[in-house]
């Protein structure tokens, strides 16, 4: 699930103006939190076998339990998509963003923090989807266009 959609989630369980401060501050939000939205959407029949996770998971604690929750609804992850960008890059579409939308969390200094902070935390899960053979990384530093045509040429395949 992309931040920006966390940030519109209304649960009976989370507070949206609590998802939205953790966002803003440049921080992730909790494994706990994460863990019950994806349950409660998992669990909802018009959704089998038809989601796509944006940014999520983020680490190999995610995963797992990830993996375990589409288990208990007899599903499975047929593909996992990784955009590899540069830090350089980052910064570079944060000043093009902050022209066009007023965001509380598009600066530098927040680019930064959860650039590294999401580095470190998906290193091991990379490895674990590259183990299960499911893993294709994308140059997301490409054109949009060109992104869109290899990431449709792979979902065709599968």
């Amino acid at each position: 699930l992309p931040e920006k959609n966390l940030r519109h989630l209304k649960s009976k369980w989370i507070k949206p103006k609590k998802i939205s401060n953790i966002v803003n501050k440049g921080s992730l939000v909790s494994d706990e939190i994460v863990n019950t939205l994806i349950k409660n959407i998992i669990s909802k029949k018009e959704y089998e076998k038809r989601i796509i996770f944006d940014g999520f998971p983020r680490n190999l604690s995610q995963a797992k339990n990830l993996e375990k929750i589409l288990n208990n609804y007899n599903q499975k992850i047929d593909l996992v998509l990784k955009l590899s960008v540069s830090l350089k890059v980052i910064k570079r579409r944060i000043q093009e963003r902050q022209t066009l939308e007023n965001r509380a969390d598009d600066n530098e200094a927040t680019a930064i923090k959860r650039f590294k902070t999401y580095e470190d935390s998906t290193e091991p899960i990379i490895h674990y989807y590259k183990k299960l053979n499911i893993l294709k990384e994308i140059d997301g530093e490409r054109s949009i266009d060109q992104i869109n045509k290899e990431i449709s040429d792979i979902i065709d395949v599968k």
